[in-house]
């Protein structure tokens, strides 16, 4: 399907930035010399180099054009068999150097063979290591050249910086909400009101992050907020920001909110219009959906802001950790999965314009079903009761049931659970697409040791760092804790120690990953 496609282009970035992490390895380059095998991996990174700036064209055309599919799949296989040649190099460096003993040669013949070996030991299984190496390393590159013209005739574009393609972006959300249609979130907006209505001393515009996983309901508890009518603000306003903070875009939207034009295109000139606006005002405002972690691009924006007066309030909604604490936020609140019954409700609503299963019992098991799947996301639960709107066919229920969470019988495209995951996944840098796509051997409702979790990365080859030119727990900590922040992991409640991934989560990774992993179904890290 679609979907599983891009997907998988996505991940041939991070594979191919690791084949070029590793060969750059220092050790790597001592044992091939300045011999026929280094001009051959030379070449190598020269053509991947080239292959990885064209990915994510391919992966934008693979959609509409089946001849960038098949390119797709093609260079997947090569970069496995590029991997298995740098592993089996790898491994011959480590044997070289337990037999460092030095031997002099005393013919053109062995002193032929011993150049091929980079000057170490001579005998006959390095011999024939370095003739098999060589024959598959111009086998490869055979078949590298042809990755190459077949990539011209894509005629595939260059990136020069990262991107997501347009086709992902969530559509932006108003501060409108029909407060009767949403359940399960009264306690959670009882403890933002107290957040917005604390006195603080230590700020005069306090940030308030509302931190949690794609589709989980961050828009919609800040909308219930903002809509409460018993705050008490001179100025409200609010700006769905998305993944392209433009400050200059930003800072006119809330002008115009705020009762001016914002034409100017001059950003000193609208900065102070919306200084001036702000100024010795008390403030509500609600920047949705934030992605930037340019801190530069923040304090240019956050500038006016500080002339509020006291007690003013910025609400932020984010999927990362990082983004909140980049922003001074004063308090963040992670927000959490709504309860089954919960569930229950959204499903019921949105596929049967009521609040519960009464009139339709012979529904009622199948929806339990359904919302299992859910696993308490209210955005996967509005999005199957929208496919099953006004449907009462229970045929139709048990296709829904059936059907794996990417292959919904949604041919209209109502369903935006796909776009709401996928999007914080096209967001990871290509290192970290590799170890989350890994996670698909996770089995799901099952919590895992994060320490097991990066040996398993480590041991893939995952982990390479290359200021120390060696594999790296250290730095496996770090993307654990990255993924972590921006909510593909979370703590378990049960046993802090240990850690859980959404079900919907586990799906997404193993759509990425393909054909690549197998996914766990008993035990895992037994």
């Amino acid at each position: 399907m679609e979907f599983a496609v891009a997907a998988a282009g996505s991940l041939l970035s991070g594979w191919f930035q690791g084949l070029l992490d590793r060969l750059n390895s220092i050790d790597l380059m001592k044992y091939v010399g300045q011999r026929q095998v280094l001009d051959q991996l030379m070449k190598w990174e020269e053509m991947l180099q080239r292959i990885y700036a064209v990915l994510e064209d391919a992966e934008e055309k693979q959609t509409t054009n089946r001849l960038g599919e098949i390119w797709l799949r093609d260079l997947r296989d090569l970069a496995y068999d590029l991997e298995d040649i740098i592993d089996e190099l790898a491994m011959e460096v480590q044997q070289r150097k337990l037999e460092d003993e030095p031997v002099h040669p005393k013919n053109k013949v062995h002193e032929f063979f011993c150049g091929m070996c980079g000057g170490g030991n001579l005998n006959l299984n390095t011999i024939k290591f370095n003739l098999e190496m060589v024959a598959k390393i111009e086998e490869t590159s055979a078949r590298l050249d042809e990755i190459i013209k077949q990539k011209d005739e894509l005629r595939l574009a260059e990136y020069t910086t990262r991107r997501v393609s347009h086709v992902t972006e969530r559509p932006p959300a108003t501060s409108l909400v029909n407060e009767a249609k949403v359940y399960g979130r009264e306690e959670d907006k009882k403890a933002m009101l107290k957040l917005l209505n604390a006195e603080t001393s230590d700020a005069q515009v306090s940030v308030i992050s509302i931190v949690g996983m794609g589709g989980l309901g961050k828009t919609t508890l800040a909308q219930l907020v903002y809509n409460d009518p018993m705050l008490e603000f001179d100025l409200k306003a609010w700006v769905s920001v998305g993944e392209d903070f433009d400050v200059s875009r930003v800072t006119k939207t809330f002008l115009l909110q705020l009762g001016d034009g914002g034409d100017d295109k001059d950003l000193n000139v609208l900065q102070v219009k919306l200084k001036q606006k702000l100024s010795g005002n008390k403030f509500l405002v609600v920047l949705d959906d934030v992605w930037t972690l340019n801190y530069e691009e923040w304090t240019l924006f956050w500038g006016p802001f500080e002339a509020g007066a006291p007690q003013s309030r910025v609400i932020v909604t984010t999927r990362s950790q990082d983004v909140s604490l980049m922003m001074g936020t004063t308090q963040a609140y992670a927000l959490k999965k709504l309860s089954y019954n919960e569930c229950m409700s959204v499903l019921a609503q949105h596929a049967l314009g009521a609040n519960n299963f009464d009139a339709h019992l012979e529904l009622k098991q199948m929806g339990k079903e359904i919302v299992k799947r859910c696993g308490g996301l209210p955005l996967a639960a509005k999005a199957l009761g929208g496919i099953l709107k006004g449907k009462t066919n229970p045929d139709l229920w048990k296709e829904v049931l059936s059907s794996e969470m990417w292959e919904l019988p949604d041919k209209d495209n109502r369903s935006n659970i796909l776009p709401a995951l996928k999007l914080s996944y096209l967001h990871l840098p290509p290192h970290l697409k590799r170890c989350f796509s890994y996670c698909a051997i996770l089995p799901k409702d099952r919590e895992f040791d994060r320490n097991e979790l990066v040996l398993l990365w480590m041991a893939q080859g995952f982990l390479y760092d290359q200021k120390k030119m060696k594999d790296s727990e250290g730095l496996g900590q770090n993307y654990f804790d990255d993924l972590l922040s921006r909510s593909f992991f979370q703590q378990s409640n049960d046993n802090k120690s240990m850690y859980i991934m959404h079900d919907l989560i586990i799906d997404l990774a193993r759509n990425v990953s393909g054909e690549t992993c197998l996914h766990m179904v008993d035990k895992f890290l037994a």
